[in-house]
């Protein structure tokens, strides 16, 4: 259920629009703008200024719109949880972790399905008859998929996985697709291999954007994305059972490519301009890629198509990835029982990825690196994550400032570093030579002031009733508004002790 009253229950891409419209954070790019290059520079220049989302409505030699810039503000995330615009990340990543540590909702299964209106068969299918933005002067060419994600199904379980693996198009009826060794799309693919059989696939572009959320998010295995989608909506997501593939599909999605993928057959792909800046798998001898042998794609009338800039943060990419690693993670340490967490947060601008905050209140010494330790073997956690700062309960984690003031003040490199030698990586770590991006090590930074300290430095507070004098004159003094001392008190003040 919504708990914002501005918006109305998202189910796909178009009620998304809808409500990133009704709260002023849209615009419509009505002028040609050419798929090659130009659309994606346009995005670009757009998020970097941190603007709207946009549909580009007239995209050259094609009569499909293109939605880009979906998630690159707190504020339109919250929109597409259906939550208050104007919570924070990690206030945002904290519902997100009650939604998905109450229950998780199975999906329910419809007939006649939006996504079923057109079907085109294999004989008529080609691939560029969509508007696939070229996005970078060095990819390798068309991304049919950057905020997309492949559906597969164990053959043995049924369990079904989304996967945001990125898509080029190879060929008119070929899509490559980037499955990362030891990803979940990858244990169902080395099942089919073994059985000597072909893989079942599907690559999903638009519908209810909580799915492209949930299909990005570090959960464990056996653990269907459409359940946790159905948690963070509150109510059941809609589903079909394909009469091609016998996969379960979403309903209300824009465009489904449906086909088969040989394990055995490998094909060149890339290179692609990749979320942390760099290019990544532009020769075959590095990372052949398998590759979706299309039989037929299906598509709402008037279909949206969606897109996203990828690249330098700070993007959707990284927004994504940014809430739902915060969001995971803190339900890690949540069912790990951690005691005392008061936020976690993976920021965006590392690529939403690389480095993480955690804000603590001690309770006993040694907390501090209980917490650092609880991260490095979570779930979440142990995935590519090369630095953790660990800072006090008076700092939100997402707090960028008051961060690096803890590490400016409460912070001794000699007492407060470990390194960790060996930890798992990520094939897609630029810091790593590109030949040995298994293995990376990680740091610890604790930012906190050691809970054993008799003598703990006096720190500098305000006096809550000037304070509260202050926010009662604030227009008297000449600004106009609402006055901002109310939320900044918990930060400007010493913490009250509460009374027995």
């Amino acid at each position: 259920m919504s708990t914002n009253p501005k918006v109305k229950p998202i189910n796909d891409i178009r009620s998304y629009i809808a409500a990133l419209e009704a709260q002023g954070v849209m615009h419509r790019v009505k002028a040609e703008v050419d798929w090659k290059f130009e659309l994606a520079h346009v995005s670009k220049v757009n998020e970097e200024q941190k603007g709207p989302a946009l549909l580009y409505e007239n995209v050259k030699g094609h009569t499909i719109p293109v939605f880009t810039s979906a998630f690159t503000t707190p504020e339109r995330i919250a929109i597409c949880l259906e939550q208050d615009p104007s919570l924070t990340m990690c206030q945002l990543s904290r519902k997100w972790m009650e939604l998905t540590t109450k229950q998780m909702i199975k999906p329910t299964f419809v007939k006649n399905p939006p996504v079923m209106e057109n079907i085109i068969p294999e004989e008529a299918v080609d691939l560029e008859n969509f508007p696939a933005p070229w996005f970078y002067p060095d990819d390798g060419g068309r991304f049919f998929g950057t905020s997309g994600y492949l559906v597969t199904q164990d053959p043995d379980t049924g369990w079904t996985n989304l996967g945001t693996y990125r898509s080029q198009i190879l060929g008119k009826n070929i899509l490559g697709s980037q499955i990362i060794s030891g990803k979940h799309g990858d244990f169902h693919m080395k099942k089919y291999q073994e059985r000597g059989e072909k893989m079942p696939v599907a690559y999903v572009v638009g519908g209810d954007p909580i799915l492209f959320l949930a299909s990005s998010t570090l959960v464990s295995a056996q653990t269907d994305e459409y359940d946790v989608g159905g948690a963070l909506r509150g109510r059941p997501i809609e589903v079909f059972k394909s009469d091609l593939t016998g996969l379960t599909l979403p309903a209300n999605a824009e465009i489904i490519v449906e086909g088969w993928m040989d394990p055995e057959e490998l094909m060149e792909e890339g290179p692609f301009g990749e979320y942390t800046g760099y290019y990544s798998g532009n020769k075959m001898k590095d990372y052949p890629k398998p590759v979706i042998r299309v039989k037929r794609i299906i598509h709402r009338t008037k279909p949206i198509f969606w897109s996203t800039t990828v690249g330098k943060p700070i993007n959707d990419t990284h927004m994504v990835q940014s809430i739902n690693r915060t969001a995971t993670l803190w339900h890690d340490l949540e069912t790990m029982k951690v005691p005392g967490i008061q936020s976690v947060y993976f920021p965006a601008a590392a690529t939403g990825r690389f480095w993480v905050i955690a804000s603590v209140k001690q309770m006993y010494p040694g907390h501090s690196n209980h917490v650092a330790d609880a991260i490095n073997g979570s779930t979440t956690g142990h995935y590519g994550v090369k630095g953790i700062i660990i800072v006090d309960h008076d700092i939100a984690a997402d707090d960028m400032d008051r961060v690096w003031w803890a590490l400016a003040t409460r912070f001794d490199p000699k007492r407060s570093v470990q390194v960790i030698n060996r930890g798992r990586s990520t094939p897609l770590d630029p810091g790593l030579p590109i030949e040995a991006r298994d293995v990376v090590s990680r740091i610890i930074m604790d930012a906190t002031t050691p809970y054993e300290w008799k003598n703990k430095p006096n720190e500098i507070f305000m006096d809550r009733a000037v304070l509260q004098k202050v926010s009662d004159r604030w227009n008297e003094y000449g600004f106009s508004g609402v006055s901002p001392v109310a939320e900044m008190i918990p930060r400007l003040t010493r913490p009250e002790v509460k009374k027995k």
